[in-house]
């Protein structure tokens, strides 16, 4: 046997009845040769991994934006911390953790850059729907052509509203909500946007006091409720108390105007970048540049800017719109 049909074997007899295997995958777009290495779900973790929109990550705003200090997080961190929560969850449960793997990976590509502010600034200038999931679609569909298999992307496309087929895909949106409202609290505290004494001490009692013991509670409570059932779920009381804690975030966090003060000049930075690009597609990069023949200048200057970075875009503005100082 080669190792895949090994992989595949193993699946059959230790994952949990609910589990997705590797072999029932819809299979991809375009058909590859078989590998006697890895699963398919290995395969997509491992192209998504060397993508450079997994790579540009690394400079993408999470919450604060193009943070200097080092212990921030950033979208990469972010996604680290998805898939080792989705992992842990997937394991426990029985389910096929390299599809949760997967699918943790691919979830933020999309993604914009200064974070939500991109997002908006896409919804003014091209699609009120624009949305980062989609993008992320479009990003292993179109502009890398990964090639992933329909798992995957059904995970990937519908890890924010909910809806994946598959029970990984499912737990892709709670790891999700699980890191970032965690990873959120320690950031905001080293920001001084917040003091941990400021959370409620009855939500703090009932999922613990320090981010690990929250995350253990929050995963602990969806492997008690789901176990054994077709089903990713927390119990009711942690239920209540993890959307609290989010109210709270998103209301003495998301709604600062210390943390969230810059992203206006963001969003200005990013509608003139839009406004020059739809002016001058010659001067995009060669891969925008055939999209704006194929698809329209619009849905190419989109691609353009939601694949930025938070610094190439702040240097681009800089190359742009600002004078380089005489240096004789």
């Amino acid at each position: 046997m080669t190792v895949t049909e090994m992989i595949n074997e193993r699946e059959k007899s230790t994952l949990s009845e609910f589990a997705f295997l590797s072999a029932n995958s819809k299979g991809r777009d375009y058909p590859i040769n078989p590998c006697d290495l890895r699963g398919e779900f290995q395969r997509d973790r491992d192209r998504i991994i060397h993508s450079k929109a997994f790579r540009r990550l690394m400079h993408k705003t999470q919450v604060f934006l193009s943070p200097e200090a080092d212990h921030y997080r950033t979208r990469l961190t972010h996604t680290l911390e998805v898939s080792q929560v989705a992992r842990s969850i997937a394991r426990a449960l029985r389910l096929n953790e390299d599809l949760a793997e997967a699918i943790a990976l691919g979830h933020d590509l999309g993604h914009t850059p200064f974070g939500h502010a991109g997002e908006r600034v896409l919804r003014r200038c091209y699609d009120p729907s624009f949305a980062h999931y989609e993008q992320s679609i479009r990003v292993v569909e179109k502009l890398e052509k990964l090639n992933l298999t329909w798992e995957v992307r059904d995970g990937i496309l519908h890890h924010t509203k909910g809806g994946a087929s598959t029970l990984e895909g499912r737990l892709i949106l709670e790891a999700d909500h699980i890191a970032y409202i965690n990873h959120d609290i320690d950031d905001a505290c080293r920001a001084g946007v917040l003091r941990y004494s400021d959370i409620p001490s009855d939500i703090i009692e009932t999922l613990g006091y320090t981010h690990g013991e929250r995350i253990n509670t929050m995963a602990l409570s969806i492997i008690r409720a789901s176990e054994g059932r077709p089903v990713i779920e927390m119990e009711p009381k942690i239920r209540e108390a993890t959307d609290r804690l989010h109210e709270f975030l998103y209301e003495n966090v998301y709604r600062n105007p210390i943390a969230k003060g810059e992203e206006g000049k963001a969003e200005e930075l990013l509608e003139k970048l839009y406004d020059y690009f739809i002016k001058h597609p010659e001067e995009m990069p060669d891969e925008h540049r055939n999209t704006a023949e194929r698809e329209g200048v619009d849905r190419a200057v989109c691609d353009h800017i939601s694949c930025m970075t938070d610094r190439y875009a702040l240097n681009l503005y800089k190359k742009l719109f600002l004078p380089d100082p005489w240096r004789g």
